[in-house]
């Protein structure tokens, strides 16, 4: 029987201890679960994350640096969707997340919502943000 679905972000480069610190800085729920870092002699860089567990916006998530170099990253296909309070919560999550990122779509009106807007951040997440 199925336990639990959870969203999996794998990074490289030790990518990941850099996002979880925007993450952290970004939204005021962020809570770091757990993190483990690869240590000396492990598969991968030392002081990497080697396997980490937050949550966000009510939601647990994980992510990780892999230590095999993939020609692949994260792709617009599947993103994070997030449900604003507010105009205010909206944009300054908006404006915070693809700063040195991508945006897909700027904050507009789109028919399906009357105050949305998709970008990708600094790290190749991407995430869909509306006004609930």
């Amino acid at each position: 029987m199925t336990q639990a679905l959870r969203a999996f972000l794998t990074f490289q480069g030790g990518a990941a201890a850099a996002a979880l610190a925007l993450y952290e800085d970004v939204f005021a729920d962020f809570e770091l679960v757990e993190v483990d870092r690869y240590g000396s002699g492990d598969v991968g860089p030392e002081g990497t994350i080697k396997a980490a567990t937050f949550r966000l916006a009510g939601s647990e998530l994980s992510c990780a640096d892999s230590p095999v170099d993939h020609a692949w990253g994260f792709t617009p296909a599947i993103s994070l969707w997030i449900d604003c309070d507010d105009d205010d919560e909206l944009e300054r999550l908006f404006g915070r997340l693809s700063e040195g990122g991508q945006v897909f779509m700027p904050l507009d009106d789109y028919g399906f919502s009357t105050r949305f807007g998709w970008v990708g951040d600094p790290h190749g997440v991407t995430w869909q943000l509306n006004v609930h």
